[in-house]
């Protein structure tokens, strides 16, 4: 190959900082970073790919950054986060090679696209799965530490300036943890429990060995295997096959006291179920970062019950994402050049 047929021209379809930009080039220098500043919405905080609403391009301004997307090899993320433009830009780019999106659930923006068969086997897609693995796991700690240690007692206790007898907490380092989804996520949240001293059991669909993880369960056995765990971690995707899958079965099968903390895809828990095993105890604490609806409606029971951990979608938030998400994207375009397969690829037919 040429040198010009090896290099990857790849657009940066939201806001990445220059810094960043340069860092994607210097890891890879066979990546011609394109990038127009002034046409991507700003940034409000860390990792504001979508940016700010209020920010408006001209017409001018718009057919410009359109005629950038459409000019890649590769994109940063989905144009302005939008399904729909990526839908355009597919349509108009016959020469688009690779996506990445920025979130790690990315899948269901592919879905989202509606794009037909021939676009979803030209283009390979892929998620930043993994990416977010720390600071979630470290969320579902912090879960099951403050169900273990019975947090709202101890809030309770300090309001009224209450200073009980002495009662005995729970300790990690005598549970059993399952945790439901072995992703990357999955894996790092098994890996810390590990160090905590944990027996840790993970659900499997591949049967493949995960380090930290001392059972693997089958899927199939995943109710009995409820029905003799402490705490429950849920780190699956959010599609079809695992929408509401930790549902009544599940709950119902639970010994009493057992702590619960979600860090995946809200649509994976039915949260009617999870209220009413709190109500009855099976559900002792429940650590939740994600939620079926979100914004979770001020109607939702979750906001005010007394052993619930509402977090608005916001754990894997860290000033640190924007660059690991960018020497991903090097990474990967290092490995679609030299033909490899790529790191977190979107399952097309399940969208994760």
């Amino acid at each position: 190959m040429t040198d010009t047929q090896t290099k990857l021209r790849a657009v940066a379809a939201v806001p990445l900082s220059e810094s960043l930009c340069q860092l994607i080039e210097h890891l890879e220098p066979r990546v011609e970073m394109i990038r127009d500043h002034s046409l991507t919405h700003p940034m409000r905080g860390p990792a504001d790919w979508s940016g700010d609403p209020e920010h408006v391009r001209t017409a001018q301004q718009q057919a410009a950054f359109e005629a950038m997307v459409d000019s890649a090899d590769a994109l940063f993320g989905i144009p302005d986060v939008d399904p729909a433009a990526l839908a355009r830009t597919v349509a108009a780019n016959p020469g688009l090679r690779w996506v990445m999106t920025t979130a790690a659930g990315g899948g269901s923006q592919i879905q989202a696209a509606g794009l037909d068969s021939a676009a979803l086997d030209r283009i390979v897609f892929t998620t930043s799965a993994g990416v977010h693995a720390g600071p979630l796991a470290e969320f579902a700690v912090l879960g099951v530490l403050a169900g273990a240690k019975d947090l709202p007692r101890l809030q309770a206790d300090q309001a009224g300036k209450r200073w009980s007898e002495r009662w005995e907490m729970r300790q990690v380092d005598e549970m059993t943890v399952l945790v439901v989804g072995l992703g990357g996520i999955g894996a790092e949240c098994a890996r810390r429990f590990k160090a905590l001293g944990a027996t840790v059991w993970g659900t499997t669909r591949s049967g493949e060995p995960v380090d930290g993880v001392d059972r693997l369960v089958p899927l199939d056995d995943l109710v009995t295997a409820a029905g003799q765990v402490d705490a429950i971690v849920v780190a699956l995707p959010g599609t079809a096959q695992t929408h509401h899958l930790i549902g009544p079965e599940v709950f119902a099968a639970l010994r009493p006291g057992v702590i619960f903390a979600s860090v995946g895809r809200g649509t994976a828990v039915d949260e009617g179920a999870l209220l009413e095993a709190l109500d009855d105890g099976r559900v002792a604490y429940a650590a939740m970062d994600v939620f079926e609806v979100e914004p979770l409606p001020s109607g939702s029971a979750l906001w005010n019950h007394p052993r619930v951990l509402v977090s608005p979608h916001t754990a894997a938030l860290s000033s640190k994402e924007e660059e690991r998400i960018a020497r991903r994207f090097a990474e990967n375009a290092a490995r679609l050049l030299d033909g490899l397969p790529l790191r977190a690829a979107v399952d097309t037919v399940e969208f994760y």
